[in-house]
């Protein structure tokens, strides 16, 4: 039982919501390596006053990785946490300060996606302490462009997060958690570029002269558009450049597609549609040049997963705590990297709330100690496990 562990969380918690408000008042978008660098110093130092082992991933333009050991003695195979400092707010994308409570929530850049997982990781990993808790090592990966799927470290941030977590027994990563769900099933996604070139001419004379880069672009999106399984592929154009003047046909359009599936297999008839509609000529001569800007894997069936989400219930059920269903989302994170490479995932373990991605970004309170005690539990129960 861990009655023990969940009182210490209840005791630490005041203390632990003031470390949640310091990290999110660290603006940190992907792309501003000062702030990420920022929150990844403060876990440092914060985790040296706890004698745990750390070790920085440094990046010339990514955030650094942050990896974080207690208990680095034990020969065990380590329980992983992880959770990523970037957010997609830009600075000064909410009030002055930027973090606020109310009622039963906090408002700020990350509360919830994914600082406030982090902070219970944290939670969790100072009562496992102070309860004496030394059965294995509990490392805590803390990933710095997640929020761009790694495209400013190119992949290196989160190789370096799958490398270290070769060995765990499990990997919980601390994504948004909602109340009875664990996330076994993840969608992939993949960014496609559509760069196309026309011919210039007066626009007077676009009966008979010029080639329209946007009309093109207008019948490839509209194909694109009509790819919207809500179980499979979905495709949304979301970003268009074309033109210069509203009296000259463009010549040039490049526009953006977010597309999500949910299988490998669907990942190859996808990248195939998508080369299929670029070679076709909406408007005769027009080209088009199809490049793929990101991508992540899906998340999909595992064994692997699907035996961690026993073993976690299990732990649940022993200390009182509500038993998990898996779902699947129709997001992408990290964990499918992870998954990927055959080690025990659980996605979004982390705290409740909502909006993320938005300027009304929350979490509520309550669930930092609720988290906290998901992980202490899982700790105690695999104490009896290899």
């Amino acid at each position: 039982m861990c009655k023990s562990f969940f009182n210490t969380i209840d005791v630490l918690n005041e203390q632990f919501i003031k470390v949640w408000e310091d990290i999110c008042m660290i603006e940190s978008p992907t792309d501003y390596k000062l702030g990420v660098d920022a929150v990844g110093a403060y876990i440092i130092d914060f985790s040296h006053k706890q004698g745990w082992k750390t070790e920085c991933f440094e990046q010339n333009i990514a955030g650094n990785v942050v990896c974080v050991t207690m208990n680095a003695d034990s020969l065990k195979s380590p329980i992983v946490l992880s959770g990523h400092m970037d957010t997609v707010h830009k600075v000064g994308s909410f009030e002055t300060p930027a973090v606020r409570f109310e009622n039963d929530k906090i408002f700020g850049p990350g509360v919830c996606d994914c600082k406030g997982g982090i902070i219970a990781a944290l939670l969790a990993m100072v009562s496992l302490k102070q309860c004496s808790y030394r059965d294995r090592p509990i490392m805590l990966l803390l990933q710095s462009d997640e929020e761009s799927n790694s495209m400013q470290s190119d992949k290196a941030t989160v190789d370096y997060i799958c490398e270290k977590s070769k060995n765990a027994v499990a990997f919980l990563n601390m994504e948004p958690y909602s109340p009875g769900k664990a996330c076994l099933l993840r969608k992939g996604i993949v960014t496609y570029r559509f760069k196309i070139n026309g011919a210039a001419a007066h626009a007077s004379k676009c009966a008979n002269e010029g080639l329209n880069a946007i009309e093109e672009a207008a019948g490839k999106i509209l194909q694109i558009a009509g790819l919207k399984d809500d179980d499979g592929v979905t495709c949304c154009c979301s970003v268009i450049h074309g033109g210069t003047v509203a009296n000259a046909v463009p010549d040039k359009c490049e526009f953006y597609v977010d597309a999500r599936f949910a299988s490998t297999k669907q990942a190859k008839w996808l990248e195939e549609k998508m080369q299929e509609i670029a070679d076709h000529e909406e408007v005769t001569g027009c080209k088009t040049d199809l490049s793929v800007v990101s991508m992540r894997p899906a998340m999909e069936n595992s064994r692997k997963n699907d035996k961690l989400l026993e073993y976690i219930n299990n732990a649940f059920e022993i200390n009182g705590l509500p038993v998990l269903k898996a779902v699947k989302s129709k997001g992408g994170s990290d964990a499918a990297y992870i998954s990927e490479r055959g080690i025990p995932c659980i996605d979004s373990m982390g705290v409740s709330g909502g909006n993320i991605h938005s300027p009304g970004e929350f979490a509520l309170i309550d669930s930092l100690a609720e988290s906290a005690k998901r992980i202490a539990a899982i700790a105690d129960y695999f104490s009896n496990i290899r």
